[in-house]
């Protein structure tokens, strides 16, 4: 099983992408299974929130919260901790939405991108770089998830901020 964490706080949409990431994975594919689900405390805007996506080529059914993830995502700086290496398997990495460079995490500066495209939120953008850097999905997927999951006025928007994250990784 392959498995993210999403790290944020509430309406950053965190949940949204891990929604994005389980959709795009089983788009056009009857073998692929996808569970996402979120974790938070308090529900207020800017409080910490945790989400899971869970991807395998069997029917999920442990609904638990991740132990061991092969990614996580952060899409808050603030919320990145070095004690978060305790939660990846062994080859797993840790992508975080930084201008400065962390040590021993992936950093990319998402925000940059979100602001080029005039989106409030970084979640389609790092969602883009995990799609770029893992190869666990196709970029036509994550758009048709993105299509299928908000609002029209929206999509061009997200689609192209997912698509220059992608190609960000490329380079």
């Amino acid at each position: 099983m392959f498995e993210v964490i999403w790290l944020g706080r509430g309406g950053q949409g965190a949940f949204t992408a891990a929604k994005l990431l389980g959709a795009a994975y089983t788009i056009g594919d009857n073998v692929k299974y996808a569970l996402s689900f979120p974790s938070f405390g308090p529900e207020r805007r800017g409080a910490p929130v945790r989400a899971f996506t869970k991807l395998d080529e069997k029917p999920v059914v442990d609904r638990s919260q991740t132990e061991k993830a092969d990614y996580i995502v952060i899409l808050d700086d603030t919320l990145y901790s070095p004690q978060l290496v305790k939660l990846l398997k062994d080859k797993g990495k840790i992508i975080v939405n930084s201008k400065t460079e962390i040590i021993g995490a992936i950093t990319f500066d998402a925000e940059k991108i979100a602001g080029e495209f005039r989106l409030p939120t970084v979640n389609t953008v790092m969602l883009g770089f995990l799609v770029g850097l893992s190869d666990l999905i196709k970029n036509e997927n994550a758009i048709e998830a993105i299509k299928g999951y908000m609002p029209l006025k929206i999509q061009e928007s997200n689609v192209n901020a997912l698509l220059k994250a992608v190609e960000e990784v490329a380079q």
